[in-house]
Formats: C-alpha cells, structure tokens, sequence
C-alpha cells in the first residue's frame, strides 16, 4: 500500500506520526482543502507528467495551473499528463493520492516556485484520504527535488 511506503520514508525524519488519514476524499484539491479546513493554494498538489522517457513529478501550490509556454521553456516539450492508468505503475501512487513521497526511484520531482507563497502545505501521502502538514523547507528537504522550477501561471 503506498501510504505504507510513505510513512516507512517518513521514519527516517521522525514525521512518520504526522500522516493525517481523513475520513472524506482528499483526492482532489478541493475535496482536501474542504476536509482540512484550509485554503486550496495550500494544497501542496503532485501533478504527474511524461517528459519523453521520464516520469516527472511537479509539485505546485492547490491554486495554480500549469503555464504551457513555460513547462516547454523549461523541458524543452510540451505538457503530457501520464495516462491515469499509468500513473501507478510509472509513479507508485494511484490517481488520487499522487505525492513526491516513496515514489519509484526513476521519478524525477520538481517544487514550483508557487509553493513559497505559503509556509505551510498539504501534500498527498499516497492514498486518496491522506496528507501531511508541512513546512516548505520540510517539503524540499525530504523531497530533495531535481530542482525548483516556474512553470504555472502567475
């Protein structure tokens, strides 16, 4: 199960008690945001992408939206979201509960700039009703991220 995975990364950090398991969905920003009580930018959302042979994780503010122009300034293609039966087999997470935790080794993750707006964030834990209250730099460092891009619209 992947929120097993998940909490398993977790215990190396001592963060392993801090996965939330609700009792609604969270597998959208919106259904997280109602559940937590939060505003939807601080979603931390996972947003799943095939960059030629890469499987290529960006993670961005609940709010934002993926900017065409700059995600193929940035990866030198345009933006394919992984066909959603694939995401589990490419990623290691179903659709729903997609997060840059315990993800197959090959995955490459990026933060979005829109994610320093807050100091706060809710990212996924690997199922649709779970997530983490974290901070930014504890997002980074945990997720140890290929580097942090701008590729949403402002």
């Amino acid at each position: 199960m992947s929120i097993e995975r998940v909490r398993e990364q977790f215990r190396q950090w001592g963060i392993e008690n801090r996965i939330q398991e609700l009792d609604q969905s969270s597998a959208t920003v919106k259904l997280a945001a109602q559940a937590l009580g939060c505003e939807e930018r601080q979603i931390a959302k996972t947003l799943a992408f095939q960059v030629e042979e890469r499987s290529v994780l960006v993670v961005a503010s609940g709010d934002a939206r993926i900017d065409n122009a700059k995600f193929k300034r940035f990866f030198h293609k345009k933006p394919h979201m992984i066909a959603k039966e694939n995401v589990e087999h490419q990623i290691g997470h179903s659709p729903g509960g997609v997060c840059p935790f315990a993800v197959n080794p090959e995955v490459q993750i990026y933060l979005d700039i829109s994610l320093r707006s807050m100091n706060i964030v809710y990212p996924a834990c690997g199922s649709s009703n779970s997530c983490i209250r974290m901070t930014i730099e504890e997002l980074e460092k945990i997720t140890d991220p290929i580097a942090w891009v701008d590729v949403c619209k402002e």
